[in-house]
């Protein structure tokens, strides 16, 4: 018997013998098992990133409705000339609904609110920012001890 230069065996007739081209069942099951797991890693973490995100949107678009309100404030010397309504119309946001309130009728104070939309996977984040510029955190999926004087962007973070 005789080998060629790959050694694959020779056979009587001088033809090598040829491995059938393809993958074996065993290597596609491998092969989709790390992409199983590769996407179980990815997702969520993807999921995270999306969020914050979405978060970090809701809390700069709440700093202007503030900044935008002591605009009016000076102006005006209150935040809003209705009963409820904040002199200013809070803004759009994506995955946030923003509402204001000027302090029920007293108008020298407000309180503009940031929720999540449940229809963007933001259900159960809220944040709020008052007249004295105090930031909240009062609803945030997996933080603990809320209501939290500050914005919070990850579950674990502190103030």
């Amino acid at each position: 018997m005789t080998y060629d230069i790959f050694s694959a065996r020779v056979g009587h007739r001088g033809n090598a013998r040829r491995a059938a081209a393809g993958f074996t069942l065993i290597e596609l099951l491998i092969a989709v098992a790390i992409v199983a797991i590769l996407a179980a890693i990815a997702i969520p973490s993807y999921t995270g990133y999306v969020q914050r995100s979405r978060i970090s949107e809701a809390i700069n678009e709440l700093a202007t409705l503030r900044m935008r309100l002591e605009q009016y404030y000076q102006d005006n010397r209150n935040y809003g000339s209705t009963g409820s309504a904040c002199g200013v119309a809070a803004p759009s946001s994506d995955a946030f609904d923003i509402t204001c309130n000027n302090g029920g009728g007293s108008n020298q104070t407000f309180l503009a609110t940031a929720t999540g939309k449940a229809s963007r996977n933001m259900a159960g984040f809220t944040f709020t920012i008052n007249h004295d510029n105090l930031r909240q955190t009062t609803a945030f999926p997996g933080a603990s001890s809320l209501p939290r004087d500050c914005w919070l962007l990850r579950a674990g973070d502190s103030c």
